[in-house]
């Protein structure tokens, strides 16, 4: 199966869940709820951002394939280590600075003289010191990054899904102060299917590949 069609995803149809799981699944299940018409109006929902997506359902079963097939998610602007991958296999192309054979590219960087002073005092040099740096960074924030982006999905979903619902402010309050046992108590009187859907995005309890 393709990244497009494994895509995680979850469509309810009004509060109740129709379905969650991978993208050409959940498109199969809510054209079939269209075709017997659904009572309540059906949001389809990508796992990874929160955010509604839209589904071409027209034409056939394999039509819908064909397209979702097409629909690849968008992804972020490349990284260093991504244009570093695509350098290695392209050693035809010329280079600039840098060390290809370690992956390593070189590319512009703009500091005080002060900062480029302590950079060349550290050993190994200056770029030995600026990726230690990086890595240090990445090591360090990236939990902190996986909870930031786990809120915002819940938000995103809860926006759409629970604006009108009793006590919602208390529970946005709550989900970005990182209170779990009371973003629980104020969806107490959600449906069910939304409460532990948006507990689901919060606190990173979603199987996806981004």
């Amino acid at each position: 199966m393709s990244e497009a069609l494994s895509r995680p995803c979850t469509a309810f149809e009004g509060s109740r869940l129709l379905l969650s799981g991978p993208l050409v699944e959940v498109a199969l299940a809510v054209k079939a709820a269209m075709t017997w018409e659904a009572a309540d109006l059906i949001l389809t929902f990508d796992d990874a951002t929160g955010r509604v997506i839209d589904l071409d359902l027209r034409g056939s079963k394999a039509e819908i394939i064909a397209r979702l097939s097409q629909s690849e998610p968008t992804r972020a602007a490349p990284s260093p280590q991504i244009d570093a991958a695509e350098d290695a296999d392209t050693p035809k192309k010329a280079r600039g600075r840098g060390r290809p054979k370690l992956g390593v590219i070189g590319r512009e960087v703009t500091l005080l003289p002060r900062q480029w002073e302590w950079l060349a005092a550290q050993p190994g040099g200056a770029s030995v010191a600026l990726r230690k740096l990086v890595d240090d960074a990445r090591r360090n924030s990236g939990a902190a990054q996986k909870a930031r982006a786990a809120q915002e999905r819940a938000y995103h979903f809860m926006l759409a899904m629970a604006g009108n619902l009793p006590h919602y402010e208390e529970a946005i309050r709550a989900l970005f102060a990182n209170d779990r046992p009371r973003f629980e108590q104020q969806m107490a009187d959600w449906p069910s299917d939304i409460a532990a859907h948006a507990m689901r995005l919060a606190y990173d309890e979603v199987s996806h590949d981004d």
